[in-house]
């Protein structure tokens, strides 16, 4: 059995407790900030990440992107999915 948290979409996505999603002005890009390390998450992860509140399930988010630009549920779903599990397998999310 693992411990690696699987991200579906019920979940609902937030930061872990240690992590920091935040505009770097000098940088001119986001970032998180973590102990002693900083990830710079590309354009389509700072979209996903900006809507990681813990507030809503990963399905209205994937609804939401789905509207947005207009593309294939099931397209938007497994996008999305991917990067959270990335970030939840790095310890940036917690489930």
């Amino acid at each position: 059995m693992t411990d690696r948290p699987i991200v579906d979409e019920a979940k609902t996505p937030r930061f872990a407790p240690h992590m920091r999603f935040k505009f770097d002005a000098r940088r001119d890009r986001w970032v998180i900030l973590a102990p002693e390390r900083m990830l710079v998450p590309d354009d389509i992860a700072v979209e996903v990440l900006q809507r990681c509140t813990g507030e809503r399930p990963v399905a209205e988010i994937v609804d939401e992107f789905t509207t947005l630009f207009e593309a294939p549920r099931d397209e938007i779903s497994t996008d999305v999915i991917a990067v959270l599990q990335d970030l939840a397998d790095k310890g940036v999310l917690v489930l």
